[in-house]
């Protein structure tokens, strides 16, 4: 049975406009045109991006070494000088710096550490091993080097200490009710696809006690329902208190297919007597990136057609 530790986790300290934001890219390799299209994202919303000239590095796919990218993300946390890290981009590569990095290090300063996708494996186990609140939030080349790539409002409030908000489910945010219902919990979750692979490792993923988001991209519904099915089968959906699934997009296997997602996903989590809502637009996404903090408490209602995820704690707290 999945235990929950009684103590919550660590916030770090918020964010202000004049801070320095540490990038990393601890996966796959990146481009440096679309980093620097992020970082002057980055300049325009106030803050100083600072990078290594390590960061372009390649060796296959990753963004180097296994050794570079731990002691980068090891030594953003160490500086004094940067307040914040926020991840380049995903791919795949994150789960190599798990038997490299300092967790006892990383856990002794403790700051704003975003990103989603392929990062979802060193959020959670950060999150976990770490004890303190991690974001499934924008990153550089991914986000914030789009126009429209970020939603600003949840991340100035994630990220600056506000408390008692809520993230967007009204009209226009495509999110649905798929089962009624009310819970509270801790935020929790990521990429399907990363959950279900720390199974049956050290770094298996908590998920007793949470309001669990879920989201993934380009992956056939067969594919949802094998890895939904995984994550029950190995427990880890007993004892959630409720489902936030993300905008799931080009998650089809055709275009004629004849049944929904949503009914796919009801097969497996419609009968575990706990609110479920989708659509919610965190990770990968059309537009508008949601920052949804990790390791604090939260409120999921999902009432006839209406959804309300409201955030009851700030996720950083001010200097």
């Amino acid at each position: 049975m999945q235990t929950v530790s009684p103590n919550p986790r660590i916030k770090p300290p918020a964010l202000k406009r004049g801070d320095t934001i540490g990038i990393v890219a601890p996966a796959s390799h990146i481009q440096r045109g679309l980093l620097e299209a992020g970082c002057e994202r980055l300049r325009q919303l106030g803050y100083k991006p600072f990078y290594l000239d390590s960061i372009f590095e390649q060796d296959i796919y990753f963004a180097g070494s296994v050794e570079r990218r731990a002691r980068e993300l090891e030594g953003m946390f160490v500086r004094e000088d940067v307040h914040a890290i926020v991840c380049a981009r995903g791919g795949y590569g994150s789960n190599y710096l798990l038997e490299a990095l300092d967790f006892e290090k990383i856990a002794a300063h403790p700051k704003i550490f975003a990103g989603y996708s392929d990062l979802t494996t060193l959020l959670t186990c950060i999150s976990d091993r770490g004890g303190f609140v991690t974001f499934h939030a924008p990153m550089v080349t991914k986000d914030f080097a789009r126009p429209d790539g970020i939603d600003l409002v949840s991340w100035d409030a994630a990220v600056t200490a506000q408390s008692q908000w809520a993230i967007d489910t009204g009209a226009g945010s495509g999110v649905k009710a798929l089962v009624g219902g009310v819970a509270g919990g801790v935020l929790y979750g990521g990429c399907l696809s990363m959950l279900v692979a720390s199974l049956g490792t050290p770094y298996e993923v908590q998920t007793a006690g949470t309001i669990l988001f879920i989201e993934d991209v380009a992956t056939k519904p067969y594919q949802i329902d094998r890895m939904l099915m995984q994550l029950k089968l190995a427990g880890k959906l007993a004892e959630v208190r409720g489902l936030v699934f993300g905008e799931m997009i080009d998650c089809a296997q055709h275009q004629d297919q004849g049944y929904t997602l949503e009914e796919i996903i009801l097969r497996i989590v419609g009968s575990l007597g706990v609110p479920v809502a989708y659509g919610l637009r965190s990770g990968h996404v059309s537009r508008l990136n949601v920052t949804v903090p990790i390791g604090i408490q939260a409120r999921l209602m999902v009432v006839g057609r209406e959804v309300s995820l409201k955030i009851e704690e700030a996720a950083t707290v001010g200097s």
